[in-house]
């Protein structure tokens, strides 16, 4: 049974900087993929980034594409998501998740396992 832990969500304000972080148990997890994903009160929930599953290879929405920095330490099994000039829009509850299958670089979320973590609160205030 994969586990995730979210942690690292707050207030902060438009501008400001967060870095959130995901501890993944349960499995092996070097040779997935990772993704970071948010929801929005009353939005469905959407893809935000994804690392490979050495970090060779990254991609992000265009939304967050130069804002945004994910990063994984296989080692401690965690994934990081730093985020800069954070926007009232970036506002939602923040969810990491691992590819279910080995080997496969993904932004969709069918592809990801069904159980998800609690996730973390970001607050972006304008």
């Amino acid at each position: 049974q994969v586990q995730l832990v979210e942690s690292g969500g707050g207030l902060v304000q438009a501008g400001g900087s967060l870095r959130l972080s995901c501890a993944a148990s349960g499995r092996t997890f070097s040779n997935l993929a990772m993704g970071w994903f948010r929801q929005a009160p009353g939005k469905e929930r959407e893809f935000v980034a994804v690392i490979s599953w050495g970090g060779g290879s990254t991609d992000y929405a265009d939304s967050v594409k130069g804002r945004f920095t994910i990063s994984r330490d296989n080692a401690r099994n965690t994934v990081y998501l730093q985020m800069t000039s954070l926007k009232p829009e970036d506002t939602a509850v923040y969810y990491c998740n691992a590819a279910r299958v080995p080997y496969f670089f993904t932004r969709d979320t069918r592809h990801y396992y069904n159980n998800w973590g609690q996730g973390t609160q970001v607050t972006v205030s304008s």
